[in-house]
């Protein structure tokens, strides 16, 4: 019953999540000589058009299992600058903010999304 309760919005929350964490180290590395800005694909990753990988296994009693990463560096493009730099670094700081101010809006109106479907299943469990 609870399997697919808040439909792709559970997913694109975790990938707005990672995608944040990408356009913060672009940003973070603005100044980085030959430093390469990346972002992801979120209609392909969502889509699941992204070439499958091979899946880890643990092979050894003591090894650790790890969390599937929803993007994976599979994922992670490069991205090409509108008016390229003299030290070979591609983060263009107008277009990273804006991608992250994007992803932002984007990822509060899914985390909305959440909390509305968490309180009409309070109000249907309260029987209000």
């Amino acid at each position: 019953m609870f399997q697919n309760l808040f439909g792709i919005h559970e997913n694109a929350l975790l990938l707005h999540g990672r995608r944040m964490s990408v356009l913060a180290t672009n940003l973070a590395n603005a100044d980085t000589p030959d430093y390469k800005a990346r972002d992801i694909d979120f209609a392909a990753v969502l889509g699941g058009t992204e070439e499958a990988t091979l899946p880890m296994s643990a092979t050894q009693p003591a090894h650790v299992a790890s969390a599937p990463d929803p993007v994976g560096t599979a994922n992670l493009q490069y991205r090409n600058p509108y008016q390229a730099s003299l030290d070979g670094n591609t983060v263009e700081m107008p277009v990273e903010q804006a991608a992250f101010a994007e992803n932002n809006v984007r990822y509060q109106a899914s985390l909305t999304f959440v909390n509305v479907q968490i309180a009409e299943l309070t109000l249907a469990i309260n029987g209000q």
